[in-house]
C-alpha cells in the first residue's frame, strides 16, 4: 500500500479528516440559478461577471484553483493584475448564455494538470497575458458571430502569438488533514521582463448577512504582519503565513465579503470596506478601501514580482495551526514528498499502460475529476422564500423555477460536469463521473450516488433532481446502470469482496425512481415511455420536452429502450443481492418480467400501430402520434435508434445456481409468454460458456443495426461514433405537417446551428464519450454471449469481418485517439490550432471537452466537460478482467 492508498485508509476508517479541505471552490458563481432573486427568473443578468467582484454571493464562492474547507467556510484562491487590465484578476471570465453565439462560453486558458484522491498533492496551470486582457473583444466577436460561426475564444485573440503571457503554476500539498501548502509559480514566457501582482487571497464565505446567524468570524493580520490568523467557532485553529518574495514582505490588506451596494444599487453599504475593497486598493490608489485596522472577512497577501524573461519566481504560503515558529523549514521537501507519493501513485494505478502519452491524458483526465468537486449549497425551500434579512423575492417566485422542489436541500462536495460551464450538478452527468472517479476514489463515487438518493435530493415521488435550471426536467434513468458498474470496480478492488450494504441502499432507492417512470412516463400503460428531451438536446425534430406543435405525443425509442435497460440493471443488482438474501429474488423476477414487456411494446406498442424498429432501414425511430394524423416514425437515424444497443444483459450459469426460486419462475413465465421469449431473450439458446443474453436485439437486429452505426458514411467516424448520421448532410430529415409545422434536421458535426433547446449544445452530428461509452461497453456484454464465432463486417463495406470483441476495441480505440497525438505529432481534440499543437508550453496539456466534432475529433461545447468525457480514463485503462469481452 503506496502513501496516498495509507492516506484514503485513513480517510476510509474515520482516523484522519483527508478530505476536509480540497478544490471545492466554483470557478463561477455568477449567473447561477442560486444566486437569481429576479423577478423574471433570468439568472444570467441578475448577476454578472462585472458584477462579482462587488457582490457577495448567498449561497457559494468563486476562484481561480481555489480551494475551501467541506462546508465552504474558508477558502483560499490566488489573483493576479499584470498592471494592464482594468480588473483584478479573481475569477475565470467567460460570456453568459445569452452573449456567446453559442451559449454560456469560459474565455480562459486553464488546465487541471494532477490531483491525488485525497487532494494530498495538486497542481493546475493557468495562462494570463500579459497584455490587458480582451474583454470587450471577445464579448463584441461573439456577439458578431452568427450560430453559424465558432465561438471567438481567447486563443483566436492573438495575446498568445509573440509569447507575452505568464504560464502561473499553482500547486497545493498536505503536510497533514489541516496544514496546506500553497507554491505559485510563474513562468515569463516572453522575451522581456514583465511585472506580476500575486495575491493569494483568503476569505470567509459571508454566512452573517442573511438573518439567521449573527455570528460573524474574522481574519485578521497577526503582530508579525507575517501571517493572517483565521478566527471562526466551526473551523480548527488555523493561520496563513505568507513567506517573502525575496527581501521583500507581502503587503496583508484587508476588506469585508461584503456586496459594493453603492457601486452596484446606489444605495447604502453595509460596511466600509466592501468586497471589491483589494481591487480598488490596487489598481485605482483608494486607500480608504481597504481597512487599516488589518481585520476583516476577506484578506490578501500582496506580492510584486518582477519576472525576468524566460525565468520564473514563485511565492509559497502555508495555512497551518497558529504559532508556527517556522513554517517553511520543511516546505520544499515536503512538496516535493508530495510530487514523489502522486507519482507513485498514478504508476501504480497504470501499470499497463505502455505510452507515456497515454499516461499523461488518463492522468489529467483523472486529475480534471478530482478538481471538478464543488461544495454545492441549495436550500430550494428557504431560496423560495427568500431571507429574514433581506426584501421579499417576488411573487412569480413561489410559482416559478423548482418551486415544487422544495425539500431539496443540497449542502455537500458534489462532481460537476465544469465548474464554470455548468457548476450544478446533472443527474445521468454524474452518474458517468462516478466511474473514472471510482478508479481512484471508490468511496466517493459510491457516496455521490447514495447522496442524490438522499430523501433532500429525491422528490417524494421518486424523480431524480434533473440540473438546477429545472430539477424536474427528466435525464436519462443511468443510476442503475453507474451504480452495478461501480459496485464492481469496487469488489474488484477490494479483492472480490462486494459493498452489498452500498448496493442494497441504492437499489432500494432505486425502486423508487423506476416506480415514478412507471407511473409518469408511460402514458397509456403501455411499456412505451416518454421522457422529454432526455439529455439529447437538439437531437430531433422538435423540443421533446415541451408541447409538440402538432398537438399529441411522441413514443420515444430512446426512453423506451433507456426503461429497458433500467429494467435490466436492476434485475442484475437483485440477482447479486439475492446471493445472500433470497428475498431479492422476486424483485429479480419482477424486473425481468417487465423488461420482457418493454421489449415487445418497442416492437409492437399495439395491434395496428406502427412499430418503433424498422426492417427495411435496419434501425429504431421514434413514432408521432397526432391527434388528426394518427402515428408514423420520425425517420431520423440518430443517436435515438442506438439506445436499444444498451438493453442487454447476460446470465451465466454460476449466477443462476444461486438463484433457484428465480430460475423457476422465469421457466414457468417463459414456457406460458412463448411470444416474448421468442422476442427477445434467446433464453433457450445457451451462449458462450452456457450463458444467457437477454437483449432489444437479436443477431438479425443486431447485425442490421450495426451496418448503420459501423458505416463511415453514416455514424462511425475516425474518432468514434456520431450523434446523428452523416447520410442526413446530403440528406436532411424534413417534417411537414398539413403545411402548418415544418422543421429539418440537418447533420452538423460541430457546432450546432439551431436555436432549438437553447442551442448551446449540438446532438446532431457530434461523438459524445458517454454514449459511445456505453456503445462499447454494450458490445462487450454482446460478445460475452455470442463469444468468437459471431461477426460483424467493420467498417461497413470494407469486407473485413470482426468479432464484436474486436469491434468495441477498434471504437474504443478511436475515442482514445481524440487526446493521443497521431503519427504527425497532431491530436485530434486541438483541431487546426497549431499553437496547441505545437508549442511544446501548449501541446502537452489537454482540455476535455463536452463533445467532438463529427468529422476531425476537434474539441467542442464545454472546454472543461471532464465529467463525462473523463470517461476516456476508463477507456485508457488495461483490460484485466478474467472474462474477457466484459466491462473493465
Amino acid at each position: 500500500m503506496n502513501q496516498e492508498q495509507q492516506r484514503q485508509q485513513e480517510l476510509r476508517d474515520g482516523k484522519a479528516k483527508w478530505h476536509r479541505f480540497g478544490p471545492y471552490v466554483s470557478d463561477r458563481q455568477w449567473g447561477t440559478v442560486r444566486e437569481d432573486y429576479s423577478a423574471d427568473g433570468q439568472p444570467w443578468t441578475y448577476t454578472t461577471h462585472d458584477m462579482a467582484r462587488s457582490y457577495a454571493y448567498r449561497w457559494g464562492e468563486e476562484g481561480i484553483g481555489g480551494i475551501c474547507d467541506d462546508e465552504q467556510l474558508l477558502c483560499l484562491a490566488p489573483a493576479f493584475w499584470n498592471g494592464q487590465d482594468a480588473i483584478l484578476k479573481e475569477r475565470l471570465f467567460g460570456l453568459a448564455g445569452p452573449e456567446g453565439n453559442h451559449g454560456e462560453d469560459v474565455k480562459e486558458l486553464y488546465y487541471y494538470l494532477d490531483s491525488t484522491p485525497t487532494h494530498s498533492y495538486m497542481r493546475m496551470l493557468y495562462k494570463y497575458p500579459q497584455h490587458a486582457f480582451p474583454y470587450d473583444w471577445l464579448v463584441t466577436e461573439n456577439a458578431r458571430r452568427g450560430r453559424d460561426k465558432p465561438e471567438f475564444d481567447l486563443i483566436d485573440t492573438l495575446v498568445f502569438k509573440q509569447n507575452r503571457y505568464f504560464d502561473i503554476v499553482i500547486e497545493y500539498a498536505k503536510a497533514g488533514p489541516d496544514d496546506l501548502l500553497l507554491q505559485i509559480t510563474v513562468h515569463n514566457r516572453g522575451d522581456q521582463p514583465a511585472p506580476l501582482h500575486v495575491l493569494p487571497q483568503l476569505w470567509l464565505r459571508n454566512t452573517w448577512a442573511w438573518g439567521y446567524n449573527q455570528y460573524r468570524p474574522e481574519l485578521r493580520a497577526s503582530e508579525s504582519d507575517a501571517s493572517i490568523a483565521v478566527d471562526h467557532t466551526s473551523l480548527p485553529g488555523l493561520e496563513l503565513y505568507c513567506e517573502p518574495a525575496g527581501k521583500q514582505m507581502p503587503e496583508l490588506l484587508f476588506c469585508d465579503n461584503e456586496t459594493n451596494a453603492q457601486r452596484l444599487f446606489n444605495s447604502e453599504n453595509p460596511s466600509a470596506y466592501c468586497k471589491d475593497g483589494i481591487n480598488d486598493y490596487l489598481l485605482h490608489g483608494q486607500e480608504q478601501a481597504v481597512n487599516p485596522a488589518r481585520r476583516g472577512t476577506k484578506a490578501a497577501a500582496h506580492y510584486l514580482l518582477e519576472v525576468p524573461a524566460g525565468e520564473s519566481r514563485t511565492v509559497r504560503l502555508r495555512l497551518a495551526a497558529p504559532g508556527l515558529a517556522q513554517p517553511f523549514a520543511d516546505f520544499a521537501p515536503l512538496l516535493e514528498q508530495r510530487q514523489q507519493e502522486a507519482d507513485a501513485y498514478y504508476h501504480e494505478l497504470q501499470k499497463g499502460v505502455e505510452s507515456a502519452d497515454a499516461r499523461n491524458v488518463q492522468r489529467q483526465a483523472l486529475a480534471g475529476m478530482l478538481w471538478s468537486k464543488q461544495y454545492y449549497y441549495y436550500d430550494v425551500a428557504q431560496w423560495l422564500r427568500g431571507d429574514p434579512a433581506l426584501p421579499e423575492p417576488p411573487a412569480s417566485r413561489l410559482h416559478g423555477r423548482n418551486h415544487n422542489w422544495k425539500q431539496l436541500n443540497n449542502a455537500d462536495i458534489i462532481s460537476m460536469p465544469d465548474k464554470w460551464e455548468y457548476p450544478w450538478y446533472a443527474a445521468w452527468d454524474l452518474a458517468f463521473h462516478c466511474l473514472p472517479l471510482a478508479m481512484v476514489d471508490a468511496d466517493f463515487a459510491k457516496n455521490q450516488l447514495r447522496l442524490l438518493c438522499r430523501d433532500w435530493y429525491m422528490a417524494p415521488n421518486g424523480q431524480l433532481p434533473a440540473y438546477e435550471w429545472k430539477f424536474s426536467d427528466v435525464n436519462p434513468p443511468v443510476h442503475a446502470y453507474a451504480t452495478w458498474r461501480v459496485y464492481k470496480i469496487d469488489q474488484k478492488q477490494r479483492g472480490g469482496t462486494g459493498d452489498t450494504v452500498f448496493l442494497e441502499s441504492v437499489f432500494h432507492r432505486l425502486l423508487l425512481n423506476f416506480t415514478w417512470w412507471v407511473n409518469r412516463k408511460d402514458r397509456d400503460n403501455r411499456n412505451v415511455f416518454e421522457g422529454g428531451f432526455l439529455g439529447l438536446d437538439n437531437i430531433g425534430v422538435f423540443d421533446r420536452s415541451a408541447p409538440l406543435p402538432t398537438g399529441g405525443y411522441i413514443e420515444q425509442a430512446d426512453g423506451t429502450a433507456w426503461m429497458a435497460m433500467f429494467a435490466l440493471n436492476m434485475m442484475r443488482i437483485a440477482l447479486e443481492l439475492a446471493r445472500t438474501n433470497p428475498v431479492y429474488q422476486d424483485l429479480a423476477s419482477k424486473f425481468f418480467e417487465h423488461f420482457l414487456y418493454i421489449a415487445q411494446a418497442m416492437t409492437r406498442v399495439s395491434d395496428e400501430s406502427i412499430d418503433m424498429w424498422d426492417d427495411e432501414d435496419g434501425f429504431y425511430y421514434d413514432v408521432l402520434n397526432t391527434p388528426d394524423s394518427g402515428r408514423f416514425p420520425l425517420r431520423v437515424r440518430s443517436m435515438v435508434g442506438l439506445i436499444p444497443l444498451f438493453a442487454v444483459e447476460v446470465l451465466d450459469t454460476a449466477t443462476l445456481q444461486d438463484v433457484p426460486w428465480f430460475v423457476s419462475r422465469l421457466n414457468w413465465f417463459l414456457d406460458n409468454r412463448p411470444e416474448l421469449a421468442a422476442l427477445v431473450s434467446r433464453w433457450q439458446e445457451p451462449g458462450k460458456g452456457q450463458s444467457h443474453l437477454l437483449s432489444l436485439l437479436r443477431g438479425h437486429r443486431m447485425k442490421l443495426l450495426l451496418r448503420r452505426m459501423l458505416d463511415e458514411a453514416e455514424f462511425l467516424s475516425e474518432h468514434g461514433v456520431r450523434s446523428l448520421s452523416r447520410y442526413h448532410l446530403q440528406h436532411p430529415y424534413v417534417f411537414d405537417h398539413e403545411g402548418d409545422v415544418n422543421a429539418k434536421v440537418t447533420y452538423e458535426p460541430a457546432e450546432s446551428t439551431t436555436s432549438l433547446f437553447g442551442g448551446n449544445s449540438n446532438w446532431r452530428g457530434p461523438v459524445w464519450m458517454p454514449t459511445n461509452f456505453m456503445i462499447i461497453e454494450s458490445l462487450q456484454r454482446f460478445y460475452h454471449y455470442y463469444g468468437p464465432e459471431f461477426k460483424v463486417e467493420y467498417p461497413t463495406g470494407s469486407g473485413t469481418y470482426c468479432t464484436i470483441l474486436e469491434i468495441s476495441q477498434a471504437l474504443s480505440e478511436r475515442l482514445i485517439s481524440l487526446f493521443l497525438r497521431d503519427g504527425n505529432g497532431q491530436r485530434a481534440c486541438f483541431g487546426a490550432n497549431q499553437q496547441l499543437q505545437t508549442d511544446p508550453h501548449f501541446r502537452d496539456h489537454l482540455l476535455f471537452h463536452e463533445y467532438f466534432n463529427g468529422d476531425t475529433g476537434e474539441g467542442l461545447g464545454a472546454t472543461h466537460q471532464t465529467g463525462w468525457t473523463g470517461l476516456v480514463a476508463k477507456l485508457i485503462q488495461p483490460h484485466t478482467d478474467e472474462m474477457p469481452g466484459m466491462p473493465k
